[in-house]
């Protein structure tokens, strides 16, 4: 006899919105893109299928990233006229993009979805809200908070990441916001906070596959993401506002993620949805997968 699923719906996310930033293309393992007026050629697993530009306009551009053989690093090849860094804009939000020792760039354009849903959340609320971003990466989520009005604890284990951050809040204007800035490891600061009684009223997640803390701790994502979960329950407030989770380069599905929040937020009255969030390309429409999430909402 059959039984009836209880499978919830999927979603797949995308940013319409973007004008500095386009997909232009993608296939045979790369995307082709353009950031503000440079067009950059970076690595991308999930493009199985073939080019739908001619050649030409993958030939026509700035610069790009050639993966090492062993698939770990690698180096970018530039065109003189690419600069050491550059500025984009989403809507009132503007970020330094660079080539970096790796391939990316600084900004992960699809997470803009994620922005303008904080941003919502955060309104919706109509209160005082306290938002912590663990692995906060170069802040645009922060960004995207503090400019909604929350008051935002962004922790990450990187120096530069944090350093970067905090000049995206200058060059988005929004230097007098009440942001805290910690360079910390994620697991730690958050029991730390349990320790100390404090309390947020929405949480964002992007954790890595793998990573290091400030002095040498060890991120593995299979390891230790259910601990984290369940430290970030004792740190929630009685009456939260949203959590968001998302995660990129792991062989987990987003049922995984939407299970977890949804094991996370028992006790409490909101709605859970998850799927993945894609890039939508110019040339031939197709969406380019690039990580899973769930987020949970009281409204």
């Amino acid at each position: 006899m059959a039984i009836a699923s209880q499978t919830p719906h999927l979603s797949i996310l995308s940013s319409p919105d973007w004008e500095d930033y386009k997909l232009l293309d993608s296939g045979n393992g790369y995307k082709l893109e353009r950031y503000g007026p440079y067009r950059l050629v970076r690595p991308e697993a999930e493009a199985m299928w073939q080019t739908a530009l001619p050649v030409k306009e993958w030939q026509q551009i700035d610069g790009k990233f050639i993966p090492a053989p062993e698939e770990n690093g690698g180096h970018w090849e530039s065109s003189k006229c690419l600069p050491e860094s550059w500025l984009i804009r989403y809507k009132d939000l503007c970020m330094k993009v660079q080539t970096t020792a790796s391939r990316h760039i600084g900004v992960f354009p699809e997470q803009a979805v994620h922005w303008d849903w904080i941003r919502s959340q955060v309104k919706k609320a109509a209160r005082p809200v306290q938002v912590l971003n663990l692995f906060g990466y170069t802040g645009l989520a922060t960004l995207a908070a503090a400019a909604a009005g929350a008051r935002v604890t962004h922790i990450d284990a990187s120096r530069k990441a944090v350093t970067w951050a905090r000049e995206n809040q200058e060059l988005s204007g929004l230097a007098g916001m009440p942001i805290r800035w910690i360079v910390e490891d994620a697991l730690k600061f958050v029991q730390r906070e349990n320790r100390r009684g404090a309390h947020y009223e929405g949480i964002i997640l992007d954790p890595p596959k793998f990573g290091r803390g400030p002095k040498g701790e060890v991120w593995e994502f299979y390891k230790l993401i259910s601990e984290l979960l369940h430290s970030c329950k004792q740190i929630l407030s009685p009456s939260p506002a949203f959590v968001v989770i998302t995660a990129y380069a792991v062989k987990a599905s987003a049922l995984t993620l939407y299970y977890a929040l949804q094991e996370l937020m028992s006790g409490w009255k909101g709605q859970v949805e998850a799927g993945e969030i894609a890039l939508e390309e110019q040339s031939a429409r197709r969406l380019l997968s690039t990580a899973i999430f769930a987020r949970w909402s009281a409204n």
